[in-house]
């Protein structure tokens, strides 16, 4: 039996593209079993647009397009359809199950995660039986992402009462199918694999996951289908960040292979959610401001790799507390990238603005308007130009406020928003950032001999602290005894995390790379005493 897993890149509420895209796999395929991702005429997370009813009703009418063109295969697609027992929710989460042109069936998925980005029982009904079909004399089973998670202890904040896979064990079933949209997060995919491991061994049959692939608003989803053989082994991976087509002969054992996440994956990451979400909105071309330093260096350079050198326009904002140092590296990072930069000078409009207030502005107040000149000028050249400006900012700055409302942390897309410093340094030296930018001190420049440990700890203590609060959830007590650290440090600063909640909230969006980002899947009020 010949089988493709299609890991498909969907646009959301892209009904006839999608549809397309399926039908021009259908077309292309020799196999006996094909398998797209989750969800896949409507793409993941359709989110609200699955509460309007004609978004339902347009995409069960494609299914009228895609039967013919299942003739003489085992085809699986997924999509939102009605729930026709009318309780409880209106939708279920569908896998549609097709042989030989003809609709056969659905499986309808069980577990529904409500849990980090995942908020699927707001829509859906749970599914009730896992049904088999047969095809090719195979008995065959069908579960849709998370139906197989709880099965190894791989769901979050969650123990649900029903486990799919040992409902489909006394089935004795030849072959699982498995339909995804499982996002990426850094160093996560090895945990996807030791799931599906866990199906194989209990099913003690091959099994194929279908994984979505591109970026949807902040979350990025890296495809890696896979086929794991019934020892649990892994034999085949798709590519991860593109489209492709993972092709399975059953009849050919394969030998297992390593499973690799690095830092090369986490860079596919930034580059993949940049380059969507400037695509699917139809938009090219980005602006950022390029200050010498490490975190617009290395957002210059995904920008570049996403959207293309000419389509990437650098501003050097300089200031009275420029140095000529980060000037000169500027411009040397430009032209290693060949993207275009210009140069527009600060100081003037400052001075304005101090010469303009009736008031003595204190410290602070003097280095925000300095950043707050600067976003002025930058979303300026968006407008005029039909540009998205570029978020600059890393997660170890927004998690302690190191940020200026309306100045540094203006912008369309927040592209480090999820990556601490040292990941970004991690970054740079990945994608050969110049050394003179690598080893500076970091410094924000709005003011004489400003480090930026002169408000923040050095990264290596805190990057750690953030990661093992935000990440792993540990408690003050926990992290300090871990990372050998007072607890009375530890303790600010969490406080200090919890303060500036205000601050993130009004903060552009962020590609999300871990399990745990601030711009989506991490809800915490910013009003409340108890943290």
């Amino acid at each position: 039996m010949k089988i493709e897993a299609v890991q498909l890149n969907p646009t959301i509420g892209d009904l006839e593209g999608n549809t397309k895209k399926i039908l021009e796999a259908l077309t292309q395929s020799q196999a006996d079993v094909i398998l797209f991702p989750e969800l896949t005429i409507t793409g993941y997370p359709p989110e609200d647009l699955l509460l309007d009813p004609s978004f339902i009703a347009e995409a069960e009418k494609k299914l009228q397009q895609i039967g013919p063109a299942t003739k003489g295969r085992f085809v699986v697609v997924g999509l939102p359809r009605w729930n026709p027992h009318h309780k409880d929710k209106p939708l279920y989460n569908s896998a549609a199950v097709f042989i030989d042109g003809q609709l056969v069936g659905f499986k309808d998925k069980t577990l529904l995660p409500t849990y980090d980005v995942f908020d699927e029982r707001r829509f859906f009904e749970p599914g009730g039986e896992q049904p088999v079909f047969e095809y090719l004399g195979q008995r065959i089973g069908v579960l849709i992402c998370e139906d197989c998670w709880q099965h190894a202890g791989g769901v979050g904040y969650s123990d649900y009462a029903r486990d799919p896979v040992l409902e489909l064990a006394d089935k004795k079933i030849d072959l699982l199918l498995n339909m995804s949209a499982s996002p990426y997060s850094y160093k996560r995919s090895n945990a996807r694999q030791a799931i599906f491991s866990a199906c194989a061994m209990t099913l003690r049959c091959p099994v194929v996951v279908c994984n979505q692939v591109g970026a949807n608003d902040q979350i990025v989803f890296d495809g890696h289908s896979l086929h794991i053989n019934a020892k649990g082994e892994l034999v085949q991976r798709a590519k991860g960040f593109e489209e492709d087509t993972l092709c399975i002969d059953l009849s050919k054992p394969l030998p297992p292979i390593d499973d690799h996440n690095g830092i090369s994956h986490l860079y596919s990451a930034l580059v993949l959610g940049v380059r969507d979400y400037f695509q699917k909105q139809r938009f090219s071309k980005a602006i950022l401001g390029l200050s010498g330093g490490i975190d617009s260096a290395l957002v210059a350079c995904i920008a570049k790799d996403a959207l293309g050198a000419d389509n990437v326009l650098a501003l050097r904002l300089p200031s009275r507390h420029s140095s000529p140092g980060s000037l000169s590296d500027a411009e040397l990072l430009a032209k290693n990238l060949g993207i275009q930069i210009q140069t527009v000078s600060i100081d003037e409009l400052f001075q304005e603005y101090l010469n303009r207030l009736e008031f003595e502005p204190n410290d602070l107040a003097t280095q925000n308007l300095q950043a707050r000149v600067r976003a002025m000028i930058l979303m300026a050249y968006s407008n005029q130009y039909g540009s998205i400006l570029l978020n600059t900012s890393n997660k170890s700055e927004m998690a302690m406020g190191y940020s200026t409302l309306y100045g540094d942390m203006a912008g369309g897309l927040g592209v480090l928003q999820d990556v601490t410093k040292r990941y970004v340094y991690e970054l740079a030296r990945y994608v050969n950032i110049p050394d003179s930018i690598i080893d500076k001190v970091p410094s924000a420049e709005l003011k004489p001999n400003q480090t930026d440990f002169d408000s923040l700890p050095q990264f290596e203590i805190l990057d750690p602290i953030l990661e093992s609060y935000l990440e792993e959830g540990l408690s003050p007590q926990e992290i300090a005894i871990a990372q050998n650290q007072p607890l009375e440090f530890v303790q600010e600063l969490i406080r200090k995390i919890h303060a500036n909640e205000y601050k993130r909230r009004q903060a552009p969006i962020g590609i999300r790379v871990t399990q745990k980002a601030f711009s989506k899947g991490r809800v915490i009020p910013i009003v409340q005493r108890f943290k």
